[in-house]
């Protein structure tokens, strides 16, 4: 490890940056000094907005992708180097106003009920009934379900945060029935070969050949799960500020963009957490 590198390192860690957050950062820096093939603290500014424009037009990458290099590279500028900002200032590129598209309540259903693992039906499960993004529910904790309280403690989601999200009367069923026939002790959703917790890639697998045997082709991921949670909730009739506070939003401006995903011709007495009395996975034998 070069010094600069432990010196932004040291830098992240300081500020409570998540593990993904630095490993970004890490690569938008290393990404420049590869190109360039010299050190990042050798570059000029007009060379790195040159840079920028190359990740755009020439290899074009997502304007979320470059995003993240533009994040990552005034961190470092800024922040490790402390040069001022006025000399060194990239502004950052406008991502497409697109929308996610939400997952009916009776689509939902319809992948639950094609997961055919009892594990990674129950992941999904948790997922969407408490709202939890990816790598949340891939470290969750036996510790972290408390029936005593419904809640459902959440240990450095996004930007390190902690919080409580809610436990449905179902979740839990669910949840206790998973415990009796895998009976994990730390992680909740363990690997069976190494016992850390589960690499997201089988979960993403099973997520989408469950979307295809139900036959859904709407596009998007896991994390459209999530997005089904809030906006579900939301017609429901749940204020805004509570599925803040279970997504763990920062700004309730991120919270408001699900007013523009509810279907008001859908609403009815079904939140996610009544779905789920409905769907709830078949007794394992």
């Amino acid at each position: 490890m070069t010094e600069l590198r432990r010196r932004m390192e040291d830098d992240m860690v300081a500020r409570g940056f998540a593990a993904r957050t630095r490993a970004s950062y890490l690569w938008a820096v290393t990404g420049l000094a590869r190109f360039y093939r010299r050190s990042p603290d050798q570059i000029s500014e007009d060379a790195v907005q040159a840079y920028l424009v190359h990740l755009l037009r020439e290899r074009q990458l997502a304007s979320s992708t470059c995003n993240v290099v533009v994040c990552g590279l005034r961190f470092f500028y800024q922040t490790t180097l402390k040069r001022a900002r006025t000399t060194f200032d990239i502004p950052l590129s406008r991502q497409p106003g697109k929308l996610p598209v939400i997952l009916s309540r009776a689509e939902v259903a319809r992948v639950l009920a094609h997961v055919t693992n009892p594990k990674h039906r129950t992941m999904l499960l948790t997922t969407y009934a408490a709202g939890l993004r990816l790598n949340e529910v891939l470290h969750l904790r036996v510790a972290d379900i408390d029936s005593g309280r419904m809640t459902i403690r959440v240990e450095q989601g996004k930007g390190g945060q902690d919080r409580y999200t809610v436990l449905s009367p179902h979740l839990l069923a669910a949840l206790r029935d998973y415990w009796k026939h895998a009976h994990p002790r730390t992680w909740l959703f363990p690997s069976k070969a190494t016992g850390k917790p589960l690499h997201a890639t089988a979960l993403q697998r099973a997520y989408h050949l469950a979307k295809h045997r139900a036959g859904i082709t709407k596009p998007g991921g896991i994390h459209g799960l999530r997005h089904a949670f809030a906006t579900h909730l939301l017609e429901g009739g749940v204020d805004l500020h509570t599925i803040q506070r279970l997504l763990g939003h920062g700004h309730l401006s991120t919270t408001t963009r699900y007013f523009q995903l509810t279907r008001h011709t859908d609403i009815g007495p079904d939140s996610p957490l009544d779905l789920l009395a409905r769907f709830a996975p078949p007794p394992q034998s």
